[in-house]
């Protein structure tokens, strides 16, 4: 059962229609606006929000979430959560949610497209018809099949490339900081230049934590092999690109897709610049790695799925922040969630008070991650002014929600 007045959510960026119709069914109130917004436009639309919607245009900052006491929860709907402060989120008592493999098969096509259309040199053939000239040549033009593919960075992405890839006939290797199950017949390596002094094509696909900043830069491109392809569908802030610039023209490159920059536009229209315009051998794409209607659809529909069930029944299932909860209702019971610091003793703090209201729990789960903790807890009368006044003033409570 839903409080009143009707929780209200905000949608931004254009995200999917599958998002607010299954934010609508469950009785929200959904405004959507399609374009990004700046830390002071957030500000003045935020009160009485609970749920915010954004993708990877929308920052939210320690002040953004310092003037939203109404906020519950925030839905990334894509892979990355760095536009978001995710700890200044959960000291509000906030909880975040994303869509970590929705369009995985999006990109992946999009990666297998270029590494075809630059593989064939498809790109200079094309500005060469249409700048008039007919250049039926087949030198620089390989098949990959039998091509060798690296992989920097194994995971949802790197993964399903590795597989489909290999089916296109292509010998795949991979490198991750991380220990990885190779998948097929791909092999792993033990360090990225093992990776790239072997690979025709080397492709990124690492995340967006700090410490994959400036990964790669003049020293790895020199590190590649001459003739080779480069691609980055990953994160912008990864790469050099005046430093891909260099090799590129130098000829040791001989093609380069990027589809992620440092600095982006905010919306569509909005002048686009970068080293690499101009440049016939290079394929530059406005981050629409994920935008296909297919992952659209499957982000709109998974990231309010989310929103919708932390709402209704506290559920943190694959919630970034805090750790995943989900806990069937037993018939006649009422809810309440407990968002607080992980400290000792919290849970025992948290049952003293029930019992002292004579309040029996009839179900109750306890997860941490971290500094967080996250109580669900069912009891089989209703919760008093007094009992919930006493939990909300315990030192470690964040945030307590009655859910029904």
């Amino acid at each position: 059962m839903l409080d009143t007045p009707p929780i209200r959510a905000l949608l931004l960026e254009q995200i999917h229609p599958a998002a607010v119709s299954i934010l609508e069914s469950s009785g929200f109130v959904v405004s959507t606006v399609d374009r990004a917004l700046s830390e002071q436009e957030l500000i003045e639309a935020l009160p009485g929000v609970a749920l915010l919607g954004i993708r990877s245009k929308t920052n939210v900052t320690e002040a953004v979430l310092e003037a939203a006491p109404d906020l519950v929860s925030i839905g990334a709907f894509c892979i990355g959560t760095t536009q978001i402060d995710i700890a200044a989120a959960s000291a509000h008592g906030v909880t975040l949610f994303n869509a970590p493999f929705s369009n995985t098969r999006s990109v992946v096509e999009l990666a297998l497209a270029e590494i075809i259309a630059l593989t064939r040199r498809l790109t200079e053939k094309s500005s060469g018809m249409h700048a008039g000239n007919w250049d039926k040549s087949a030198e620089g033009a390989h098949e990959v099949r039998g091509r060798t593919l690296g992989i920097v960075g194994y995971g949802n992405i790197g993964t399903q490339l590795s597989v489909l890839a290999e089916n296109l006939g292509m010998r795949v290797l991979f490198y991750d900081r991380a220990d990885r199950l190779a998948l097929g017949n791909a092999q792993s390596c033990l360090s990225m230049d093992e990776l790239l002094q072997r690979s025709d094509v080397v492709t990124l696909h690492v995340d967006d934590r700090p410490s994959n900043t400036n990964l790669f830069g003049a020293r790895e491109f020199a590190q590649m092999r001459p003739g080779s392809i480069f691609l980055n569908l990953s994160r912008g802030f990864v790469v050099d690109y005046a430093a891909l610039r260099d090799h590129l023209i130098s000829g040791h490159i001989v093609g380069a897709a990027v589809d992620v920059f440092p600095v982006e536009p905010m919306g569509r229209g909005d002048e686009f610049t970068s080293e690499l315009r101009g440049l016939p051998n290079v394929i530059l794409t406005p981050h629409i790695g994920g935008s296909t209607e297919e992952a659209q659809y499957d982000i709109g529909r998974f990231v309010a799925g989310k929103l919708r069930d932390y709402v209704i029944d506290g559920s943190t299932a694959l919630s970034v922040n805090l750790p995943g909860l989900q806990m069937a209702a037993p018939p006649g019971t009422h809810r309440l969630v407990h968002f607080h610091r992980n400290t000792p003793g919290v849970l025992a703090l948290i049952n003293r008070v029930l019992a002292e209201h004579k309040a029996n729990v009839e179900a109750q789960l306890l997860g941490t991650r971290g500094e967080l903790g996250y109580v669900v807890t069912d009891i089989s009368t209703e919760f008093t002014d007094a009992m919930l006044g006493e939990l909300r003033d315990m030192p470690e409570t964040i945030r307590l929600r009655v859910l029904s």
